[in-house]
């Protein structure tokens, strides 16, 4: 077979695959499709270790203007992580919150510019600092808020050759049925899958984010991979024909937030 050739009908198996497996499990599952957009901002800071202890302290008057854009409806959700796995010149702590629009993604950050909260504190000024802004029309989460959840990030590449609906067609075949029986069963409280809406790195990618309560969720969400690769074997050639492995990596999280 001419390699010209290849990566087509790899990309042609890989459909091919995702409306068996559709098929195969319509019967138990409704219909997923996409939700109107929900825009998340990161605020990332490289803070120096020795200054790891006044990280929560500086984030703490912020809180007040988020808490006001929560309760006028103008963002559906904020909060704060600290990295548990640090890698050279990457964030150790970010601080987010989340919106229906972008608009409220905006008014909420000029609304904490105007208030000069951002700009007051010499432990966040002296850190390395940069921020991104995501969009994803598959998500869910639990109203009300957790503390010290664990924040579980896996971002993949789209191969060049990767179909257009390509994301589409993994969210609502594979991932959002497993995301959504863990939220059902209590063991994570929020889903989302994310592209970026501005975007600050390479096109293509996208990042498959939960939180859990516990560090037993993380275990019990795998869990539940393992046994749907089981249940559909080609699933895995699938998304394996649609991403590059070389693009894959994780990130693992501890933080406090709150959804309406």
């Amino acid at each position: 077979m001419s390699k010209k050739f290849r990566p087509v009908i790899a990309g042609l198996c890989a459909f091919t695959t995702l409306i068996w497996i559709a098929a195969s499990a319509g019967a138990q599952t409704q219909e997923i499709k996409p939700k109107p957009p929900m825009y998340s901002y990161i605020a990332n800071w490289q803070v120096p270790r020795a200054n790891w202890g006044d990280v929560s302290g500086a984030m703490a008057p912020v809180k007040a203007v988020l808490d006001k854009a929560m309760s006028d409806g103008t963002i559906v959700g904020y909060g704060n992580d600290t990295n548990l796995v640090h890698q050279p010149d990457a964030e150790t702590h970010d601080m987010w919150w989340s919106s229906m629009s972008m608009a409220g993604i905006i008014k909420t950050l000029d609304q904490i510019h105007a208030s000069a909260i951002d700009t007051s504190n010499a432990t966040l000024n002296n850190s390395k600092h940069w921020d991104e802004i995501y969009v994803s029309r598959y998500y869910n989460w639990k109203s009300g808020s957790y503390k010290g959840g664990y924040v579980h990030v896996s971002v993949y590449k789209f191969k060049a050759d990767a179909p257009d609906d390509g994301l589409d067609n993994l969210a609502q075949h594979l991932m959002v049925p497993i995301l959504e029986k863990a939220l059902s069963g209590g063991t994570i409280v929020e889903y989302e899958i994310d592209t970026m809406a501005i975007h600050t790195s390479a096109p293509d990618t996208f990042a498959v984010v939960y939180v859990t309560p516990t560090p037993e969720g993380i275990d019990t969400v795998q869990g539940a991979v393992m046994d749907a690769v089981k249940a559909h074997p080609l699933a895995i050639d699938a998304f394996g024909a649609m991403t590059e492995d070389s693009g894959h990596r994780d990130e693992l999280e501890k933080g406090d937030g709150i959804f309406k």
